[in-house]
């Protein structure tokens, strides 16, 4: 009998890391071992710099950045983490700040690349008018993918200062946050009435918006085919039941979640992320290749 193969993987994302070292995600060629990093961010440029892991949850804008760059990285057709994103702009509670008034203001967010300020900045283009390159970005970081530069329009932060700290200092007028949205009640969204924004976007766009996926090493799949197959079918068979009600948030299959990354991709374009285009297909000729475009889809 061969022996199990050991691929480590680094998984923030709850429901699918409790399904993953659960019993049902019990598999005859490999065995996971999950490794500890935290916030799940802190994981990504690794993972695009070294491979450091055998699997690694990853920013969808991290991925495609990645996978335009040429970086050796499998990408599976699999959301791990979505979120409607409206919420995530906010300001303080006495800012004279409107959506469609955000040009020529100051807007931070940790990097420029990040897939929550992806998806603000599409909103904002698409729905509102508003040119991101009309606004100043403040950033704390560059991307993951070492290869992609900030645009002209993007400057960097104090070294030392949050976003917080500048937000409430009035130094930038408006900031883009995710997990790490202050529970204080000087900050407001700067939607007036973010759920009801962000289901009228869903009903309008039919789109989600993705946060998370997964990517593997290509090394690893190419060498290991039965492997990576077999890991398919976990991940098909563990996923998070979607709800009764209300958009699947966990989708799998190029089908069920390719309109959400026409859209990433739409926007990755009007925001000058790529280093190259790419399309959906190419996103997953590598994993079509070696667990057979039928499987995938």
């Amino acid at each position: 009998m061969t022996t199990p193969v050991t691929l480590t993987i680094a998984l923030g994302a709850k429901p699918w890391r409790a399904a993953l070292a659960g019993p049902e995600a019990g598999a005859e060629t490999f065995s996971l071992a999950f490794a500890e990093v935290a916030p799940i961010h802190r994981a990504f440029a690794p993972m695009v710099r070294e491979q450091k892991f055998d699997l690694s949850e990853m920013a969808i804008v991290t991925a495609v950045q990645a996978l335009a760059a040429g970086k050796p990285l499998l990408l599976l057709p699999v959301v791990l983490a979505a979120r409607f994103q409206h919420r995530c702009l906010i300001m303080r509670r006495d800012a004279l700040v409107t959506v469609d008034g955000l040009a020529g203001r100051r807007i931070g967010v940790r990097a420029y690349s990040q897939t929550t300020g992806m998806w603000i900045r599409g909103i904002l283009q698409n729905d509102h008018g508003v040119d991101p390159e009309k606004i100043r970005w403040v950033t704390q970081e560059g991307a993951h993918v070492a290869e992609c530069a900030d645009p002209a329009w993007v400057e960097r932060a104090p070294a030392g200062r949050s976003l917080v700290d500048l937000l409430r200092a009035g130094e930038i007028d408006a900031a883009i946050l995710g997990n790490d949205l202050p529970d204080d009640p000087a900050f407001v969204p700067v939607f007036p009435n973010p759920e009801a924004a962000a289901r009228a976007w869903y009903a309008r766009h039919a789109v989600l918006p993705v946060n998370h996926v997964m990517v593997m090493r290509k090394d690893i799949a190419a060498a290991n085919p039965a492997v990576a197959k077999e890991l398919w079918a976990v991940l098909k068979r563990v996923r998070p039941t979607a709800p009764a009600a209300g958009p699947d948030m966990t989708p799998i299959g190029v089908a069920a979640i390719g309109p959400a990354l026409d859209t990433v991709l739409q926007n990755c374009r009007q925001q000058s992320l790529l280093t190259r285009d790419i399309t959906v297909d190419s996103l997953f000729a590598d994993a079509a290749e070696i667990l057979g475009a039928s499987a995938i889809r």
